[in-house]
């Protein structure tokens, strides 16, 4: 598994050389890019001299123990920490998903459960908003339908981080294993009865697109626009403003209706569309490479559940994971980063085991 490394040598005294010419950094996009690649080869290349380094220290120690015992007591620590390199070298040799640098749109569904599933989704965003928040990640909501009782048919929320941040703690590196069917058991606010009803809401999580990432032919877009409506289907703007934009070449349709002009609603659909066309282009690629992406929401069906809310027991289930907590206020407050950690474990084991096989 790490002879690979030796392979990587020439790519990154390549990498030095063109990041020390002037016009590599005339064009920023191809700077960024190669600066990316530089410092992933460099945390590998210097993990590597380290765990070597470590075996060349425990066979020196090894032979001089021969004539002097208290080398001996060397070895083990030397082959302990030799491990412990291996294990870092481990992970950072599993392929990345190229997504993980960017920010993440995410958008939430109503499913099965109507007005109950509904209400279940403005607990779902609260949640991301929350966890967003304590991340110090910004959140901004660009298209919502909300229902009579105030949650929401379908919103879609862009989250951003302000900064620089390290591959794998990014918006869309630690929430794309959102992506899918959310199951709620609870007493709907609708139920006189007190009985206790299941109903779910998808989620579906996306990489923010830039321009750069997603060439859009206008020639490829019909654009309709159409006023916009609140609940009830009561008119909530006197004029056109609302846009819904279809991709011909791919049949994918987007609206917004969020913003009081036409021209706001066509910028933010058309920043959806960026990141669905991409979300797309990528599953196309890992399906081609056979590299089967996380599945995320099909259709919101309660039985293709990958996390379940039980409201009366205060429990919190993922089952992808077997992850289970009794802290289900404390989630859906925006404390979700245990849950995320077993995803993310649980992802790069099986990483780890498809690069060994």
């Amino acid at each position: 598994m790490f002879e690979a490394v030796e392979g990587m040598l020439a790519e990154h005294a390549e990498l030095e050389s063109r990041l020390a010419l002037p016009e590599t950094h005339a064009d920023a996009r191809l700077a960024r890019t190669l600066n990316r690649r530089y410092a992933e080869l460099n945390a590998i290349i210097a993990t590597w001299r380290e765990w070597q380094q470590h075996g060349d220290d425990a066979e020196a120690a090894r032979e001089l123990a021969a004539d002097d015992p208290s080398f001996a007591d060397e070895v083990d620590g030397l082959l302990e920490q030799r491990e412990e390199a291996a294990e870092r070298l481990r992970r950072l040799l599993v392929p990345r998903d190229p997504a993980d640098d960017k920010d993440a749109l995410l958008e939430v569904k109503s499913g099965e459960g109507g007005e109950e599933s509904a209400l279940f989704a403005g607990d779902l965003l609260r949640m991301y908003s929350r966890y967003a928040e304590r991340r110090g990640w910004k959140t901004e909501i660009l298209d919502a339908t909300e229902s009579d009782l105030g949650g929401y048919k379908s919103v879609t929320v862009a989250v951003k981080s302000p900064g620089a941040t390290e591959p794998g703690q990014t918006p869309y590196a630690l929430l794309k294993f959102e992506g899918g069917v959310h199951r709620v058991q609870r007493v709907p606010v609708t139920e006189s009865q007190g009985r206790i009803h299941t109903s779910a809401a998808g989620v579906l999580v996306m990489p923010e697109a830039e321009q750069v990432d997603v060439e859009i032919n206008d020639n490829d877009l019909r654009i309709d626009v159409f006023r916009s409506s609140g609940p009830g289907g009561q008119s909530v703007n006197t004029t056109d403003s609302a846009v819904r934009i279809t991709h011909l070449p791919t049949g994918i349709v987007v609206s917004c209706q969020n913003e009081k002009s036409q021209l706001q609603n066509k910028e933010q659909a058309l920043r959806i569309l960026r990141a669905r066309l991409l979300q797309a282009a990528q599953d196309a690629a890992d399906a081609e490479a056979s590299d089967a992406r996380r599945s995320q929401v099909r259709t919101v069906d309660r039985s293709e559940r990958i996390r379940t809310y039980n409201y009366p027991e205060n429990r919190i289930s993922d089952h992808r994971t077997g992850y289970k907590a009794y802290n289900l206020d404390q989630v859906l407050d925006g404390d979700l980063q245990p849950l995320l950690d077993s995803c993310v474990e649980t992802d790069m084991a099986a990483r780890l085991a498809a690069l060994e096989d």
